[in-house]
């Protein structure tokens, strides 16, 4: 792990390989035993359309989204099954860069391929945003887009790569976000090619 080479973009910090490739392989397996327990699955918009995204989360809640709108919800919504744990190497990152006592009580996994990408969003459906948000890149690299609280306005990008850890915290906890191009081929960690981003939050 590689704290120390942190950058920050518009307040979001930023660990460039964070994970090396024998710590991305050992997540990736964890991350395995998480989704034969709790399938990925394409939540539904407020709109009522599908996003192009396929999810699935670990810990005591999981997020999910419907014609109801988004929210935590304590079982799969297609299993009916309480999430699995939050593996222990993505709380080893969350202990090493969060910066807060309290563990996560969710992973959000987001499994990007083809087409699939997030619009500009905040991380908002939380108790507490005193507490970060910490996201793990693995797998193909991708065009991270940063933008202010408010909505509209200045943007930047940066990409991440496998292995990048972003965190989310303080003035920046809110900023608007998403992910608009993923380069397809450019990791060899997932033999079908993909990217994988965990965000881990307090959700209480």
């Amino acid at each position: 792990m590689a704290k120390e080479t942190g950058f920050s973009v518009r307040g979001v910090q930023v660990f460039p390989g964070f994970l090396d490739v024998p710590e991305q392989v050992a997540l990736l397996a964890e991350l395995r035993r998480v989704v034969a327990a709790a399938p990925l699955f394409s939540p539904q918009t407020r709109m009522g359309g599908k996003m192009s995204v396929r999810m699935t989360s670990a810990g005591e809640y999981g997020w999910y989204s419907d014609r109801r709108g988004y929210r935590y919800v304590t079982e799969h919504p297609l299993t009916g099954a309480p999430w699995p744990p939050i593996p222990p190497a993505a709380l080893a990152v969350w202990r090493a860069v969060a910066g807060v006592a309290r563990l996560p009580e969710c992973c959000l996994v987001n499994f990007y391929q083809g087409a699939a990408r997030m619009g500009l969003h905040q991380d908002r459906d939380e108790a507490d945003f005193t507490m970060p948000v910490v996201s793990i890149s693995l797998g193909d690299e991708a065009r991270f887009r940063i933008g202010s609280v408010e909505r509209g306005g200045k943007t930047e990008s940066v990409w991440l790569r496998s292995g990048d850890v972003a965190v989310l915290a303080g003035p920046a906890r809110l900023v608007h976000h998403g992910v608009d191009k993923v380069a397809e081929g450019s990791s060899t960690l997932l033999p079908r090619g993909g990217r994988i981003n965990l965000t881990m939050r307090v959700v209480t």
